[in-house]
């Protein structure tokens, strides 16, 4: 059965309204009339009745409970929610205003569409069919894939290894409010922490991805476990926190590979659908295109490697995905 919960309060239900029924006997006259002299008489002698004395109605007050200052609170409330909304809906304005200023200051042809809410219930996150290693499931290895499990129009920017560090790129992703996964190897780091740390700052979660960015199968359980686990303290020591989330380099991996990380604390690892260029698009699926859920890669480069910075990078990724109809959303939301 599907469930559909509405946004609106429900209002209450009344209960039942009966009707007062009488017997039909028929009373005396003087009985009728008696009852009715003795109304007037309390209703003129209470002041509830107009046309006597000063002849004007202004005398009357109210019964109890029925006065001016028990209506002043709903009209404050009111007035309170109507400020409120004012508020929101100000808020909201000047955030719009924010966002097309910003695209225009990056040079980008559209405003960047926002991401949906991630689900308060995380998806359940599996191995992709074919990407396995022996006792996968057996062993509880950290799971490997490419896209999250989502009907929603969004995919993840993750970035890989830390050689460019262009502050260009990190007050263009801070205007634009866009989130994205780092993918961090101590070698290419270590000579700017500090570039990550503004980069933490800004929410971004920083990730493993070895110490040398080896190819991983081609060492022995011991010394891959050493990059990774080496990895995990140096995150640690400079950022604070030792990170879950692993990709290994070039994303090549063996039972080792996993059995390592998940001895070092790493319980996922993501790899990509597609990776993002300066100048161009690679994907993994037949249709060469853009799917919900789907991860994205690219890495921290700029002239020495790409005919174009790091922002020039981002402008394509957001092009494309903006013309698609799709958001940007943060991969840790998800896991």
């Amino acid at each position: 059965m599907r469930v559909v919960v509405q946004n609106d309060e429900n209002g209450a239900v009344g209960g039942w309204r009966g009707q007062d029924r009488r017997p039909r006997g028929r009373r005396p006259r003087g009985a009728v009339r008696g009852g009715l002299g003795l109304l007037v008489a309390a209703a003129l002698a209470s002041g509830c009745v107009q046309g006597g004395g000063s002849g004007s109605g202004s005398d009357v007050r109210p019964a109890s409970g029925q006065g001016q200052s028990s209506s002043a609170p709903p009209a404050a409330g009111a007035r309170a929610g109507a400020g409120a909304h004012a508020e929101r809906l100000r808020a909201e304005k000047a955030e719009k205003a924010a966002r097309v200023a910003a695209a225009k200051r990056w040079g980008l042809d559209r405003v960047p569409l926002v991401a949906p809410a991630p689900p308060a219930k995380k998806p359940r996150i599996t191995t992709r069919d074919g990407f396995e290693v022996d006792d996968q499931e057996e062993l509880g290895l950290p799971p490997v894939f490419t896209t999250i499990p989502t009907k929603k129009k969004i995919v993840f920017l993750t970035i890989d290894d830390g050689a460019e560090k262009d502050p260009a790129f990190l007050r263009m992703m801070r205007d634009l409010k866009i989130p994205y996964t780092a993918f961090l190897s101590n070698y290419l780091i270590k000579d700017d922490y500090a570039y990550f740390r503004k980069m933490q700052d800004a929410g971004v979660v920083l990730n493993n991805h070895t110490l040398h960015h080896p190819y991983l199968p081609g060492l022995s359980y011991a010394e891959q476990k050493r990059e990774i686990c080496g990895m995990q303290d140096v995150i640690e020591k400079r950022y604070g926190k030792r990170p879950t989330v692993f990709r290994p380099p070039y994303g090549n991996y063996n039972q080792d590979t996993l059995r390592a990380a998940k001895a070092c604390g790493i319980r996922y690892a993501p790899l990509w659908d597609e990776e993002v260029f300066v100048d161009h698009w690679e994907y993994r699926e037949w249709d060469q295109d853009l799917h919900p859920g789907d991860i994205v890669l690219s890495h921290f480069r700029g002239r020495d490697d790409w005919k174009g910075t790091m922002p020039d990078m981002i402008r394509r990724f957001l092009k494309q995905v903006t013309d698609k109809g799709y958001a940007v959303a943060r991969l840790e939301d998800y896991l």
